[in-house]
C-alpha cells in the first residue's frame, strides 16, 4: 500500500511495498474516467457522443450496458460513469477503442508522470496477470500519486475533478474496503479492482481519496494477494484493506496534531 498527503504545512507519505508490480483489475477505470473528462476539455471527443454497441458486444458485469442495449448507443459521459461507478466490462472497452486503445490511456499516465503504470489488453483478459509478469500492472505508489495529481496539483479542472470525485463517492463497491476503516464523518471516494484466477493468487486492490473535515486530503492505494488462489473469493480479503483504512486514518490524525 502507499498513502501520501499533501498540504503547506506537511507532505506526508506512509507505504509498504509501493514499488512493487501488481495487477490493477478494474481499478483502472478511475484513470480511464478521469481520461474521458481531460480529453473532452482539451477537444478530443466531446462528452455527448454516442457510441453504438449491440449484443455482440456484451461482456459479464456490464450492468449499464445491458440495461441500455436497446438504446443500440449511449454517451461517452454516461460510459465513463457506467465504467467507473459500476465498473462496467462494455462501457470500458467501448470507450478505450474510441479513445485509441491501451497507448492512449498509457500517454495519460504518461503525463502525469506515471511510467509504472501500463494497460495492455481489454476487458477481461487484463485480469489475469502471472506472477512476474508487467502487463497490465501498476505500483501502489504510481496508483497514489496519479489521484494526488488529479484532485491536488491540477491534472484535471475543478469542474472535471469535481464530476469524479462525484462518481467516485457513489461508488458503492468499496463499502467494505479502504472506507470501512475510515471514520463517518470523511468524505471519501475510491475505485475498487478484484481478480479471481481459478490458478494463480487473487488481487483485492482498492484506490481511495479522502477529504477529512478538518485535515488536508489524502489518496490511498491499497493491493492485497491472499497467500493461495481463492477464485470463489476471500472473505477475509476485504477486512484486511478496511484495516488499511484504520491504520492510514489514524496516522493522519496523529500528525495532523
Amino acid at each position: 500500500m502507499w498513502s501520501r498527503s499533501v498540504s503547506d504545512d506537511y507532505d506526508w507519505i506512509c507505504g509498504h511495498r509501493g514499488d512493487e508490480r501488481f495487477a490493477f483489475c478494474s481499478s483502472f477505470k478511475l484513470s480511464l474516467a478521469a481520461l474521458v473528462l481531460h480529453g473532452a476539455d482539451k477537444g478530443e471527443w466531446r462528452l455527448d457522443e454516442r457510441i453504438a454497441y449491440a449484443q455482440a458486444d456484451l461482456l459479464p458485469n456490464s450492468p449499464v450496458t445491458q440495461a441500455h442495449l436497446g438504446q443500440g448507443a449511449m454517451a461517452m459521459v454516461a460510459l465513463a460513469e457506467a465504467a467507473q461507478k459500476f465498473s462496467d466490462n462494455v462501457a470500458t472497452n467501448l470507450l478505450l477503442r474510441r479513445m485509441g486503445g491501451f497507448d492512449r490511456l498509457n500517454q495519460f499516465w504518461w503525463s502525469m508522470g506515471d511510467t509504472a503504470s501500463r494497460l495492455d489488453d481489454y476487458e477481461t483478459g487484463l485480469n489475469r496477470v502471472p506472477l512476474g509478469s508487467v502487463r497490465n500492472t501498476t505500483t501502489p505508489q504510481a496508483m497514489a500519486l496519479n489521484l494526488l495529481k488529479l484532485f491536488h496539483q491540477g491534472a484535471l479542472s475543478p469542474a472535471n475533478a469535481a464530476t469524479l470525485k462525484g462518481w467516485m463517492h457513489d461508488t458503492t463497491t468499496g463499502a467494505k474496503r479502504l472506507r470501512a476503516g475510515l471514520p463517518a464523518d470523511w468524505w471519501a471516494g475510491d475505485k475498487t479492482g478484484t481478480g479471481l484466477p481459478s490458478d494463480i493468487r487473487g488481487t483485492y486492490v482498492d484506490l481511495a481519496w479522502v477529504e477529512p473535515p478538518k485535515l488536508p486530503p489524502f489518496a490511498i492505494a491499497a493491493f492485497y494477494q491472499p497467500p493461495a488462489p481463492t477464485p470463489d473469493g476471500d472473505s477475509h480479503a476485504e477486512e484486511v484493506l478496511a484495516q488499511v483504512g484504520r491504520i492510514v486514518a489514524q496516522a493522519i490524525v496523529l500528525q495532523g496534531k
